[in-house]
């Protein structure tokens, strides 16, 4: 095992008999382009005498010092990500490290970025999991908690942002200065932030719950912050810390609230105490529709809630990361749907966090709820859709099962009692137990412990005159994960009243086992009977067949958002496990696309159309089926409101769907300004997505695409161009990219997926197939040789998903039979990449049958 790999073993033996007090870290960011100087002082109590060791990701070790003693030779101490130590003294103790780290470029660490704008140069830093060593020397596990002091020598022209309130810089020297931050709040050594270069935006401020006066921050590169909805991200803030505080009767727990969106970025956004970080494509220099908008405020409500949920109270070890994201996720929707102008946001929910959570719990790789993360390695693979958006939707099922009054009396009671501390899942359920009055014990074991997804079915018998003779719910498991769950759900009813599908009955009960009888339905009536009417469980749903044929027709005419996306869900659950053919599912979407005025539904449906049209059709169809649907979306596009999000949303798809020479003219004279839609202005975002359509389809070359981006030479232009140079129609092109990103380790993250994802645009799947044996020749080399980011951005970027049907499922069974040894997070990617293309010849299947 690498050293780089810290075990939860190893981690409570650290834990056993160290406490760790504070930190002092000092970083000259001055020395070069490739490096930085880190010197770490670290107070550390230990119960007994006993050897131990530091996490450390650096070029090189200088010095270290234990207890005012410089030891010998401290490079056979060092072996590149461990510095071994000696006995410790029982008692207090100080170490000190001097060491010279190394920027990153893969977002990990401490990354570094020069903005080809202005030359300027920005940091940031993201630790999560495990990669605060990357900066200084630490104990890398969260329940270490202690205090950070950092101070930075930096060029004094610099914003430097840390998670302590900003100091006034002294001078260092000719053009540097130095910030000396005060100790932060006791936190873990994964949410301590650097945020460093010529960062620029507005401030606020907001008066939290008990009298203070919280200052906040929101920063981009300077390039980018005339382009910054301060003020928006700020009033979302405000009305977040407002709810949070009532909800969780806890005040802000720090002194500041800073938000930063920084470039090339891995994540959405991370919750580093009053130093968020947040991915770039969140500052919209270009129109978006209403569903990004969306997802930005949740966003930012998500971080928030992490600052109690993970900040304040943090999980011991990652075995409870789940419940970190999946809380911030419930929280955050609940606080979304309460307090912004997104009351809609548990239909988003259900489309895209739980659509997610469906996909991923289908897949060999599935895990409880609670994984057994035994070692860095494994915490790696399982931000997922379990995770967080699982967990979250678990959460929302407690709610409804314990209450949420005594749902939140206990998460009140949780945290009063474990503020600054770290805890794990039992000391919640406590809590919960006590205000409940409900023993969880089974529940957290077959919701929490168990994996798989549920069906559940009606199963409805009528009389002569139509009404219910029998109503009850089956419950049924896969085979592989055979568990049956308590659920407490919703079951509406909805009734034709003057063209319209109205909800006439609603009932909430209990379903356990098998089959649940609801006798209180008996004698009712209903046109469509829906199961989980408001989405409260977590469980695939299955219609009857006369509520199926009503859906079918009159979905346009529900009016209730959540319960036409959850009609949707349904179908879409049936299309991806052969019930429906994917035909069927592309002229439905077609047929109830207009109208439609949930930006959020809107985009899930295109990005379903374009599934169903492509991959999920036949080989010898799916030229016919993408051309029909790009056809129908741009029509849709030319009658959608002149400047409307919806007819945004349809260019954007008609732009990804076009593959015929009408679909190159039409793309043509939109770029070129000769064809034009009312209201609609061609934006430099617009434009690029437009240039690489074209691309695709062989409408402009590399003469052209240089043009372009001569017209918008800047961070975001230079990954588009990336992508449409990668994206053209030419083995000359693939083989460039391939070479660049396979061969070649010197693009950085963003650019490496850039380049993937043009690599992968194609309308003649023939052109790439030559690399499907090549890809599994290649894996494991750039598993052993690229950061775990990079890697992973490959690996699971190059999967041949969509060009080889069988010969993909023959090739990565071969792989796996002769990997066994193969680190597990890349096999999993196989093994995930597998199953895909398996469901897809499952699809195809259904669809010809």
């Amino acid at each position: 095992m690498s050293s780089k790999n810290l075990t939860r073993d190893e981690a409570r033996g650290r834990a056993s008999f160290l406490s760790t007090d504070a930190y002092e870290i000092r970083l000259d960011l001055t020395t070069d382009e490739r490096t930085f100087r880190t010197e770490t002082t670290l107070r550390v109590t230990a119960a007994e005498a006993r050897e131990t060791f530091l996490d450390l990701i650096a070029e090189e070790v200088h010095e270290i010092e234990l207890n005012g003693e410089l030891l010998a030779d401290p490079a056979s101490r060092f072996d590149g990500a461990r510095v071994q130590l000696p006995a410790l003294a029982e008692g207090e103790n100080t170490v000190r490290v001097l060491a010279t780290g190394r920027y990153m470029n893969t977002g990990e660490g401490l990354h570094r970025f020069v903005d080809p704008v202005d030359e300027e140069v920005y940091l940031y830093t993201q630790f999560e999991v495990s990669d605060a060593r990357r900066m200084f020397a630490c104990f890398e596990q969260p329940d270490l908690k202690a205090t950070f002091q950092l101070t930075v020598t930096a060029p004094a022209h610099w914003r430097v942002i840390s998670n302590a309130p900003t100091p006034e810089p002294s001078a260092a020297g000719e053009g540097t200065a130095t910030w000396a931050f005060s100790p932060t709040e006791r936190i873990s050594t994964y949410l301590v932030a650097l945020i460093a270069g010529n960062y620029q935006g507005g401030t606020g401020e907001v008066t939290a719950r008990d009298g203070r006066t919280i200052p906040m921050g929101v920063f981009a590169r300077a390039s980018l912050a005339e382009h910054v909805d301060a003020q928006d991200v700020i009033d979302v803030t405000r009305a977040g810390i407002e709810f949070y505080e009532e909800a969780f009767d806890q005040d802000f727990p720090f002194r500041k609230y800073d938000q930063i969106f920084v470039p090339e970025y891995n994540m959405g956004a991370m919750e580093n105490p009053g130093a968020i970080t947040f991915v770039e494509s969140y500052v919209f220099r270009s129109d978006v529709s209403d569903a990004i908008r969306e997802r930005r405020d949740l966003t930012i409500l998500h971080e928030l809630a992490h600052m109690w949920f993970g900040d304040l109270v943090t999980m011991r070890w990652w075995d409870d990361l789940w419940l970190n994201e999946s809380f911030a996720e419930y929280a955050s929707t609940l606080a979304s749907a309460e307090v912004t102008r997104w009351s809609d946001s548990w239909t988003t929910f259900a489309l895209s966090e739980k659509s997610w959570a469906y996909q991923q719990d289908q897949l060999p790789s599935t895990h409880p709820v609670v994984a057994d993360m035994v070692d860095l390695e494994a915490v790696e693979t399982n931000f997922d859709g379990i995770t967080y958006a699982k967990g979250a939707s678990v959460l929302r099922q407690l709610v409804a099962y314990v209450g949420r009054d005594e749902f939140f009396a206990g998460v009140r009671a949780y945290f009063a009692k474990h503020a600054w501390g770290n805890t794990e899942l039992s000391d919640l359920l406590s809590e919960l137990e006590t205000t409940s009055g409900r023993d969880l014990s089974r529940w957290a074991e077959l919701w929490l412990q168990r994996a798989g997804v549920n069906t559940l079915s009606p199963v409805i018998e009528q009389d002569a005159d139509g009404a219910v003779a029998r109503f009850a719910i089956a419950q049924t498991a896969p085979a592989e994960h055979h568990v049956l769950r308590p659920h407490r759900l919703r079951v509406g009813g909805f009734r034709l009243q003057d063209g319209d599908l109205v909800r006439t009955e609603t009932l909430e009960l209990d379903v356990d086992g098998e089959l649940t009888e609801v006798p209180e339905l008996v004698g009712r009536r209903a046109d469509l009977w829906l199961l989980n009417d408001g989405d409260l469980t977590y469980a695939k749903v299955r219609l009857d067949e006369d509520s199926l044929a009503v859906a079918m027709e009159h979905l346009r005419h529900l009016e209730d958002p959540l319960a036409r996306t959850l009609l949707w869900s349904a179908a879409w659950d049936m299309v991806r496990d052969g019930e429906l053919p994917s035909r069927r599912f592309q002229q439905l979407v077609l047929a109830n696309l207009t109208g439609e005025d949930s930006s959020s539904v809107l985009r899930t449906l295109l990005q379903q159309l374009e599934t169903v049209a492509g991959p999920y059709a036949a080989v010898e169809e799916r030229a016919g089926r993408t051309e029909q649907a790009a056809d129908a979306v741009w029509a849709l596009a030319q009658e959608a409101a002149p400047g409307s999000d919806a007819q945004l949303q349809l260019l954007e798809s008609f732009a990804r769907l076009a593959r015929t020479a009408a679909h190159r003219s039409t793309l043509e004279g939109l770029l070129g300004g000769g064809l034009t839609l009312p209201g609609r202005t061609i934006d430099t975002d617009l434009r690029w997505k437009l240039v690489i359509a074209l691309s695709v389809l062989g409408g402009i070359d590399a003469a052209g695409i240089d043009e372009q981006l001569a017209a918008d030479d800047t961070q975001s232009g230079r990954k588009h161009a990336l992508t449409a140079r990668a994206a053209q129609p030419t083995e000359v092109a693939k083989a460039k990219a391939w070479r660049r990103t396979v061969e070649k380790d010197t693009l950085a993250n963003e650019s490496v997926t850039a380049v993937v994802q043009g690599f992968r645009r194609v309308t003649d799947e023939s052109l790439i197939a030559p690399y499907r044996p090549r890809y599994f020749e290649e894996i494991s080399r750039i598993w052993a040789e690229r950061s775990n980011e990079i890697a992973t951005r490959l690996v699971a970027g190059y999967f041949p998903h969509s060009y080889g049907g069988q010969g993909v499922l023959d090739a990565a069974d071969q792989w796996l039979a002769d990997s066994e040894d193969a680190p597990f997070g890349l096999r999993r990617i196989i093994v995930e990449g597998r199953d895909t293309v398996a469901r897809q010849e499952r699809v195809r299947a259904a669809d010809v049958g």
